[in-house]
């Protein structure tokens, strides 16, 4: 049986996955100055995918133990990196966005769907 907080995070989660665009990007753009910023603001998918990796990213950082997280926000600002290299070229962002969520799905398949029960 799925406790009822897990099932209250991933009801919820799940529920802004299926309609992401009904959320702005997770900063503020009327603050993005740096290409990458803009571009995210200023494409429908890219912001999608924004929102997409920033739930993703609070899952794990939610289910993760007090040892891993360190470790995940260094490769989140190493990915933040990546981002930002990528100017406002949107094939290279939707790139690296398809490639972070992948990871931070895989993280949370691993680490809490596996536990069950459900």
């Amino acid at each position: 049986m799925i406790k009822p907080a897990v099932f209250a995070m991933l009801a919820s989660v799940s529920a802004l996955l299926l309609s992401p665009s009904s959320v702005a990007a997770s900063f503020d753009c009327g603050k993005a100055k740096a290409p990458d910023e803009i571009a995210i603001c200023k494409n429908v998918s890219l912001n999608d995918q924004d929102v997409t990796m920033a739930l993703l990213y609070d899952l794990n950082k939610h289910f993760m133990a007090m040892g891993g997280r360190g470790s995940l926000m260094d490769g989140q600002a190493e990915w933040l990196k990546q981002r930002h290299a990528c100017g406002a070229k949107v094939s290279c962002l939707s790139a690296a966005y398809t490639q972070r969520i992948g990871m931070l799905r895989g993280f949370i398949d691993e680490r809490v769907m596996t536990k069950g029960p459900f």
